[in-house]
């Protein structure tokens, strides 16, 4: 049985495991700051599960940013790899590097029984593209094709870093007090787990409101906790999330439904369900009927980009 190495990357975790007989195992979580490098980390995570190194018949890293050459930078941590050197220092014959939404994407074909609850009704087309996308770090989308042969295809981009819509005179106000400080507006500038209290703070700025929260996790639980401010401002991250995937969703043609995905939303689920997500999902003006009948899902599966890492490296590790 062959064994190979997945790792999904993020700005601020690591996630590694094996991957053998198609299945993940020995799943180890690793905060990128704890590391000056991949390599040290991988080679500390072997060390954990006492895999050694020279049994590893390949390696897939899902990045976050975009992937291309032999230099990987990564977009929101301090990490960055050349492939040369990577194979070169641990020995490895064959590494695979994607992009980390391309993995979450191909994660979506692996999703189990009760890893997924419906958002909003409906049923996909056949043969239409899905979207995937989700707060975390960052704001990640990619698009999921199905193949007219049987099989997904990933459709990674950086979607993230597309402009932040303003669709009311509140987000119009947000929107410009945001631009005086950030200049260009993209999308994750809100729709991240940084993003929430870079809006959080903006609200409090445009009301004369004490900033009483300092982080992400503050907030979500405030709101949780019945604080109305905190969750008027989560309220505005589900509706502005609503947008954006409306956005994506006309722009991809994807009939095929929607997955959310990430670490922020499923923090705050039975608001998110309750929030006007759905409301803004279809505010597209003569194009609102598009989205009738969309299904539209919160995806709550603990580990898809490490499963959809070693779908993409599955093909690899068969011929070789």
């Amino acid at each position: 049985m062959k064994t190979a190495l997945v790792g999904d990357i993020g700005g601020t975790n690591a996630r590694f495991a094996l991957w053998r007989d198609q299945r993940i195992e020995q799943i180890r979580v690793i905060p990128t700051a704890d590391h000056a490098r991949p390599e040290l980390a991988i080679l500390a995570y072997l060390s954990e599960v006492d895999q050694p190194l020279e049994t590893l018949e390949a390696v897939c890293l899902a990045c976050a940013g975009p992937v291309g050459g032999d230099l990987f930078r990564f977009t929101n941590n301090h990490w960055q790899l050349s492939r040369e050197a990577f194979c070169r220092e641990l020995g490895v014959k064959e590494l695979l590097l994607i992009n980390d939404f391309t993995a979450m994407a191909l994660g979506m074909t692996r999703l189990h029984d009760g890893e997924r609850i419906t958002v909003c009704d409906g049923e996909p087309e056949p043969g239409r593209p899905r979207l995937v996308i989700g707060p975390g770090t960052g704001l990640g989308v990619a698009g999921l094709l199905p193949l007219s042969g049987g099989g997904w295809r990933a459709l990674p981009g950086e979607g993230g870093h597309i402009c932040l819509p303003v669709g009311s005179e509140r987000e119009a106000a947000i929107w410009a007090h945001l631009h005086r400080s950030l200049g260009h507006v993209n999308a994750e500038a809100v729709l991240s787990g940084p993003g929430l209290l870079t809006l959080y703070r903006a609200c409090c700025a445009l009301d004369g409101q004490q900033v009483a929260l300092d982080s992400p996790a503050a907030i979500t639980k405030a709101a949780l906790a019945g604080d109305t401010y905190a969750a008027a401002v989560l309220e505005q991250f589900c509706r502005w999330l609503g947008r954006i995937v409306g956005d994506n969703v006309l722009t991809l043609g994807a009939r095929g439904g929607v997955y959310i995905v990430g670490g922020v939303v499923p923090r705050f689920a039975e608001m998110f369900l309750r929030s006007g997500f759905s409301e803004a999902l279809r505010e597209k003006g003569q194009m609102s009927r598009y989205f009738d009948r969309l299904p539209v899902w919160l995806v709550t599966a603990p580990y898809p980009g490490l499963e959809g890492a070693g779908v993409a490296l599955q093909p690899l590790l068969e011929g070789a």
